[in-house]
């Protein structure tokens, strides 16, 4: 695979108050101010219905919303941008193709010859370590092994913006931890820039530049902790025996509860 340079002095995202609020409904977000470097990793953490995922959509071109503005690469967002991927938290794939299929299908949509394609998807099931099964059918595949599939497939295209919401919130404890070191493996490879939607906030700080807190309904953003652990060069395990990983872990974890009387 092969990935511009990132240019860490321009901007991937900027939202500049952005609000949005359901027809006859409550407010959703309630300004939300952030800049998400060219080339950074930044993971979005916060209560359950805050509108994460709201704001993921609306980056991807798949949400408007009521008033300030938002840019992504200098641009309004527009739903299928070329240079950017989209991965939910259910893998999505087609359980008619094959493994090897449900990637390509990724390069199929943006007019990619036939023999192109399938190098590209061959490859990136190679990354993922599911060379071997690529001829099996989504039902023959485990959970992990099929997320896996969709993480292939979503690194398949080359982007430069790479959008993920939730990716491994239907995997068990174990696999989960695989699917993060896979995940980490294939972000050394990557120079675009990465926004992530996690409810996990030890997942956070393993795979972000920078982890942004967004307060309950109507969000706003309440803090944000750079995170200086070398995550991109040092294995998972390594991180969470980090004393600096369970310190920053314990502040995330107080600026999302203080909003609430338990």
């Amino acid at each position: 695979m092969a990935f511009a340079q990132a240019n860490p002095t321009a901007a991937a995202v900027v939202a500049k108050d952005v609000r949005f609020r359901v027809p006859a409904g409550p407010d959703v977000l309630a300004g939300i101010d952030l800049t998400i470097r060219d080339g950074e990793f930044v993971v979005i953490v916060g209560p359950s219905g805050c509108g994460k995922t709201t704001f993921l959509n609306m980056v991807a071109g798949l949400q408007g919303y009521t008033s300030g503005d938002l840019r992504v690469a200098g641009a309004p967002p527009k739903a299928g941008r070329r240079d950017t991927a989209y991965a939910l938290a259910r893998d999505a794939l087609l359980p008619w193709r094959d493994a090897l299929g449900n990637v390509e299908l990724a390069l199929q949509i943006r007019g990619i010859a036939p023999e192109e394609r399938r190098r590209r998807a061959t490859e990136a099931l190679g990354r993922v370590g599911l060379t071997d099964a690529s001829a099996r059918h989504p039902a023959q595949l485990s959970q992990g092994m099929r997320q896996r599939v969709a993480l292939a497939r979503t690194f398949v295209t080359e982007p430069r913006l790479l959008i993920l919401d939730e990716p491994f919130a239907a995997l068990d404890a174990q696999t989960r931890i695989r699917m993060q070191e896979l995940l980490l493996a294939l972000l050394r490879q990557f120079s675009g820039t990465m926004v992530m939607v996690t409810h996990d906030i030890g997942e956070a700080i393993i795979l972000a530049d920078r982890v942004v807190v967004f307060s309950p309904r109507p969000a706003t953003v309440t803090a944000i902790y750079d995170v200086k652990l070398g995550n991109r060069e040092r294995k998972t395990t390594e991180l969470r025996a980090d004393p600096e990983f369970g310190r920053l872990f314990e502040r995330i974890w107080n600026d999302i509860e203080r909003e609430f009387e338990l």
